[in-house]
Formats: C-alpha cells, structure tokens, sequence
C-alpha cells in the first residue's frame, strides 16, 4: 500500500511541475502560422513585447525592402516591416497565459486587443479581437529553434 502510494505521489507531482510554466517561457523566436514570418518576444520591464525578425519575402516586386505602407500614421508607412514591433504591453496572468496587450496587423494597419496562451513549449496561440475576445481570431505559432 505504501508503494502504491508513493507511486502515485510522485506521478501527482511529476503531472503538476510539467504543467508549471514560467513568464519567461515565451521569450524567442515564433514562426507565424502562415510561415511568412517571424516574430521576436522579448521582456520589457515587467511586460512582454514582438517583433518582427525575418519576413519570407523581405522585398516587393521590384526589389525594394517592404515597409509598413497601411499604417494609418503617414509619418510610419515608410518604416521597414523588419523590426516592426506588432505586439505590444503583454502582462502575465499565470497559468501560461499573457494577457491585456495588443496586436498590430502590417497587412492592414489595424490595431486588435490580444491575448496569448503558451499550448505546448513549442505552441503559442495568438488571439487578436476588439471589444470582447469570443468576437476575434486565433493563431497558433510554432518555435523557431
């Protein structure tokens, strides 16, 4: 019975620190889930920010570096996508998720409410919405190693 027991506590135990996760376990390089970028997490303060660090296609049809052409401030359209920051002022909930940040989409220039959740070591969902978060979309990225 005490083999049993003990058995069972350390599976118990071994369950509950697998699942443990740190806030710094988002930190690194992220493949967005259409493979065309990727995107760099770092720690800010106490908060957590991206961005972009490598593009597919880096340069339009003719050849020139692409640039944040829809933001909706003129003085930006001008600025590289590379080193674009596109997430923004994440806070750390517990539980592996990050939330109360914010999400810029270069493809349109807008701006979405976000919230991440860390799935697996190598899984990070991404979920942009405004207002409330049933009403938004989700992407999973994947580890750049």
């Amino acid at each position: 019975m005490k083999k049993l027991f003990l058995t069972v506590s350390v599976l118990l135990i071994a369950i509950v620190s697998s699942k443990a996760q740190d806030k710094d376990d988002i930190l690194g390089k992220w493949m967005s889930a259409h493979g065309s970028g990727q995107i760099e997490i770092y720690k800010d303060g106490d908060q957590y920010s991206g961005k972009l660090v490598w593009l597919k296609s880096p340069t339009d049809d003719e050849g020139k570096i692409k640039t944040d052409i829809h933001n909706p401030s003129e003085d930006r359209r001008s600025h590289p996508l590379i080193g674009l920051e596109i997430l923004k002022k994440y806070n750390y909930k517990g539980d592996g998720e990050w939330t109360d940040g914010a999400i810029y989409d270069p493809k349109s220039g807008k701006t979405y409410s976000s919230k991440m959740e860390l799935k697996s070591t190598d899984k990070l969902e991404i979920r942009g919405f405004m207002g409330i978060s049933l009403i938004g979309k989700s992407e999973v990225w994947t580890r750049v190693n």
